[in-house]
């Protein structure tokens, strides 16, 4: 039996998909910037998440859309502050909380939060470190942006190679800290770095990243590739959303990153029932 766990928490991979909410408090997220950004609202949204049968809440500070500002260690942790105990005292399931900074990740672990949600595109070995230290969970992703806004794949033979690399070289970093595999879930990265083709690509071939012993995590809720071809926009993006989620359940993904929790649980069940 393969899982996803750490301290408090584990999830039994390749028995169903699970659902990790989206909890944005920030003011110029995406889809929902400034829905939650109170504590009490914040928490409120945790807690009918949950109810809604989301199996982690994923709490962000700092937002990391195509025209996002990037915020201090210092401001993230000011906004994380007023929120993670409100959130944390919400709910029942694992918090874990979106950021790259090791102060952060450090706070929120100490204080409760189960999972470092890094989409950094790198091991941070200071990241690495915290996450060994509270027994955490780390999702990592593969994120190039910070060197191409949109990368050329073709040296790599493609999105799905170049992502399975780094899948590969994470692990022997990850490995040379004496973290356990079980407390590392692998992010293809959609929209970091990657051509609408390359989206569609990894989507696609979710089979082909996915391996038996590690969890993987498919984060396209409402992003730019759910309405390219589609023209959908604004909350129609939650039915583009939903079609390519299926796909990645019948790719074999573990865990789906949504902003639309009951929609996703019920698709998710119907989609388990089909293909696992």
């Amino acid at each position: 039996m393969y899982c996803f766990e750490g301290n408090g928490f584990s999830f039994e991979l390749n028995k169903r998909t699970y659902i990790m909410g989206i909890l944005n408090v920030t003011p110029d997220s995406f889809f929902d910037g400034g829905k939650y950004n109170i504590p009490k609202t914040a928490a409120q949204r945790a807690a009918e998440m949950e109810l809604e049968g989301a199996d982690i809440i994923d709490l962000g500070a700092q937002s990391t859309g195509p025209d996002s500002v990037k915020l201090s260690c210092e401001e993230e942790l000011r906004r994380l502050k007023q929120f993670l105990i409100p959130v944390l005292n919400a709910v029942s399931v694992p918090v874990s909380v979106d950021t790259f900074y090791p102060e952060t990740a450090e706070y929120c672990l100490e204080n409760g939060a189960k999972i470092i949600n890094d989409v950094s595109g790198t091991v941070n070995p200071e990241i690495a470190k915290t996450v060994k230290k509270y027994n955490a969970g780390w999702v990592i992703t593969h994120n190039p942006s910070s060197a191409c806004e949109v990368c050329d794949y073709s040296a790599s033979g493609g999105a799905v190679n170049a992502v399975s690399s780094f899948f590969e070289t994470a692990e022997k970093t990850v490995e040379s800290f004496n973290i356990k595999p079980q407390n590392i879930c692998y992010d293809m990265g959609i929209g970091f770095g990657k051509s609408h083709s390359d989206n569609i690509e990894l989507i696609k071939n979710i089979n082909l990243l996915k391996r038996e012993n590690r969890a993987l995590l498919t984060a396209l809720s409402c992003k730019r590739v759910t309405g390219v071809n589609t023209g959908a926009q604004g909350d129609d993006r939650l039915f583009t959303t939903l079609a390519a989620n299926t796909l990645a359940i019948a790719g074999k993904t573990d865990f789906i990153r949504v902003h639309h929790v009951k929609q996703a649980v019920l698709a998710a069940k119907m989609a388990d029932e089909i293909v696992r």
